[in-house]
């Protein structure tokens, strides 16, 4: 699926489509049905699906001293978008310029002009243009003028009607390691994708040799020990493993990283593109005194995951949504 990425101009192909328009960080199940209801729009109109986000997050843009705990880098989003049922996605550039934008010119110019949108979808609580002026209900006024529909899409919440969804209260899940209720609003396990990097190699000297990913250091989860499922993107193969977040206090170092130690596997998985889901949460982190204490710990530990991931394959109480349907079947 093609990611436009930039201001620059959109392929002909692309244009006079359904757009949704957000910043979808996290792509919940709200954020799924903003896109379900443009499919439904684009499909009576034998149109493409086109989703219009922002890169960076208009938060970073404004508060750059604020670091915000991105839940889908945009690599990660758009691939989600796609398995939602997105035919492009069109991440505009969020600078100076497009922050003091008039809501009118935003949707003249970056909707009408440079998409061609025939009908754009949002969310109830999208605004837009500078000050923030723009609304749902500016668009649709405009849009009778201009020629394009409109479809505003109401809070979204959860199977009882009483909890929003958000992607800010799926953060706060995260760092709770309340993965499960994370996932529920998801739709899907929250994962961490990127390359094996080199880590200290330390885990293989205490006999739990571990494969390092990136992890960006503006939030996280809880720190402490997850039962992860992983998947190569490179190769299709998938593993289970034993996931671990935080700073190693045991070694005294610094800085927080992900480490997983792949159950069942043997060999060298550098430079590969990884794929950790986030399956539950198993314990804190925690300073041992002595490494035989943390051997004895992650042993344990492990034998605790093999149980949970068993359960997990048994019964995945996450598959039965869309984009949880397409992690365990291998194809995002």
């Amino acid at each position: 699926m093609p990611l436009i990425a930039g201001n620059g101009p959109v392929a002909d192909e692309y244009r006079g489509g359904v757009i949704a328009v957000g910043n979808f960080d996290g792509m919940h199940r709200g954020h799924q049905k903003v896109l379900a209801l443009a499919a439904e729009q684009a499909k009576s109109l034998s149109a493409p699906l086109g989703v219009m986000t922002f890169e960076p997050h208009p938060r970073t843009f404004f508060r750059p001293d604020q670091p915000l705990f991105r839940l889908t880098p945009l690599d990660l989003k758009s691939d989600l978008m796609h398995a939602a049922g997105a035919d492009y996605v069109f991440a505009l550039d969020f600078n100076a310029d497009l922050a003091g934008q008039e809501a009118e010119d935003f949707i003249t110019g970056e909707l009408l002009q440079r998409l061609g949108a025939r009908h754009v979808v949002t969310g109830y609580d999208f605004h837009f243009g500078k000050g923030r002026k723009g609304s749902p209900d500016l668009i649709a006024s405009m849009g009778a003028g201009l020629g394009f529909g409109s479809t505003v899409v109401e809070q979204v919440t959860d199977d009882d009607g009483l909890a929003p969804f958000s992607s800010s209260g799926i953060r706060e899940a995260l760092r709770r390691g309340e993965v499960r209720q994370a996932a529920e609003q998801l739709g899907y396990w929250w994962c961490v994708r990127g390359p094996v990097v080199q880590g200290d190699q330390r885990g293989r000297t205490i006999g739990f040799p571990t494969v390092n990913i990136e992890m960006s250091n503006d939030g996280h989860p809880a720190n402490g020990i997850y039962a992860c499922r992983v998947r190569c993107a490179d190769t299709g193969e998938s593993w289970n493993g034993a996931g671990y977040v935080g700073d190693r206090p045991t070694f005294d170092r610094k800085g927080v990283v992900l480490e997983v130690y792949l159950l069942d596997f043997e060999g060298d998985l550098y430079g590969r593109n990884l794929s950790v889901q986030f399956n539950s949460y198993i314990r804190p982190d925690h300073r041992y005194e002595g490494v035989e204490k943390l051997v004895a710990q992650m042993t344990a530990d492990c034998a605790q995951i093999r149980q949970e991931i068993a359960a997990l394959a048994a019964d995945d109480p996450i598959a039965g949504y869309r984009l949880g349907a397409a992690q365990a079947a291998g194809t995002l």
